[in-house]
């Protein structure tokens, strides 16, 4: 697969077989994501990848807060801005319409949403995940590097056959999370990944770019 190829197929994926992944595929693949950009070499990501009976059990915990109805974890900084102007506005919304429609969930009915918003921590099946840290001192440049970190990994993941779902959903359950990792203090965790093959029997519509004349502007002579 080349690089064209990864970039225009990678996608958020949200239902997985529970297909085994070979160790040395993920091996290889995070040892190739350490070559991620990073300012000054800070390499400021912190990974677990997680498989097996770890997962498993970070699954079934998170699962019975869901069903406790618990309380989120307050959050360690906030996934989007309160407010979001256009056209951002209109871009998240247009992405909750195509996500729900494919499901056949209607607009209002806000309980189906939740029960599926609730399988993210099932990581949608997948039998491998990746929680990715970072220093809590770091700024807002080596959040753009840890973000770097994580496209190479999800492209990586392309060029063998598998995808992926990055979420910030796991952020409110980062107690949970911690609680099976054990990371050491003064990390904040940004996100899981959710790692397989994927299940194309669940439906999806792809959402759709910009055209690129919204976000890029062409300076030449």
């Amino acid at each position: 697969m080349d690089v064209y190829e990864a970039v225009t197929s990678r996608r958020a994926v949200r239902g997985f077989t529970d297909r085994h992944i070979p160790k040395d595929v993920l091996k290889r693949v995070v040892a190739a994501a350490a070559w991620s950009p990073s300012g000054s070499n800070l390499q400021p990501w912190n990974s677990y990848l997680v498989t097996g009976a770890p997962l498993a059990e970070l699954k079934k915990r998170a699962g019975e807060r869901v069903a406790a109805h618990d309380a989120w974890d307050e959050r360690e900084y906030e996934m989007y801005p309160p407010e979001l102007k256009s056209p951002y506005r209109e871009r998240r919304s247009a992405f909750g319409h195509e996500r729900y429609s494919a499901l056949g969930i209607a607009e209002g009915d806000w309980e189906a949403r939740q029960r599926t918003a609730s399988a993210n921590w099932d990581c949608f099946g997948a039998p491998a995940a990746l929680f990715c840290y970072i220093d809590r001192k770091l700024g807002a440049p080596q959040w753009a590097d840890v973000g770097m970190y994580l496209q190479t990994v999800m492209l990586l993941l392309r060029g063998e056959g598998l995808h992926s779902c990055t979420q910030m959903a796991w952020s409110v359950y980062r107690k949970t999370v911690a609680e099976v990792l054990s990371p050491p203090e003064g990390l904040t965790l940004f996100c899981g990944m959710s790692i397989g093959y994927e299940d194309v029997t669940v439906p999806y519509v792809r959402t759709g770019r910009a055209p690129i004349n919204e976000t890029i502007t062409f300076v030449d002579g």
